[in-house]
């Protein structure tokens, strides 16, 4: 009986194609394609690995995959040395992890446009309030108490003088 790679290599070598070639066509590492012909499991760091990179690789070479794969586990459950993947479900999550899944699943392509119209919306609103609120205001009216001074008489052709100023001092002209 064959082993998985053997399968695996005989079916690239029937197809005539070289070990790059399917390393270009079905972006695996030309490294990880020898390893899965040479039955070299222990080069893979997790099995889930071993078992995606082997679908990948029957159904380009139009193995069947079923067979391929219950193969697959035969072999690696025979071998000791692969490792299971660690449990990752025991670890202690947080508020700030629980927000970031939020967010990760929001489908930024169709929110954040959402997001950007609403916010030139509220500008544009706040913009026109502002604007009607200038034009229809008088300036003075703006002003606190106590800044708004209403202007002095003032005589033609003279300057008013301050009130707290000192008198001023008339010399005769020679």
């Amino acid at each position: 009986m064959s082993t998985v790679g053997e399968l695996l290599r005989e079916g690239r070598e029937r197809r005539q194609l070289s070990v790059t070639e399917v390393a270009n066509s079905t972006n695996i590492k030309s490294d990880h394609i020898r390893a899965m012909e040479s039955g070299n499991w222990r080069a893979f760091s997790a099995p889930v690995y071993i078992k995606g990179f082997v679908r990948t690789y029957a159904t380009h070479l139009k193995l069947p995959v079923g067979e391929v794969i219950a193969g697959l586990e035969a072999e690696l459950a025979a071998d000791p040395g692969v490792k299971e993947s660690p449990n990752l479900g025991g670890l202690r999550t947080g508020v700030i992890d629980w927000i970031m899944l939020q967010f990760s699943r929001v489908k930024w392509v169709l929110v954040l446009p959402v997001l950007v119209g609403v916010g030139v919306l509220a500008a544009g609103y706040f913009g026109v309030r502002a604007w009607q609120k200038q034009g229809s205001a008088s300036p003075a009216e703006t002003l606190g108490p106590g800044l708004l001074q209403r202007p002095r008489t003032v005589q033609p052709g003279r300057l008013p003088v301050p009130t707290n100023a000192p008198a001023p001092v008339v010399r005769p002209v020679r």
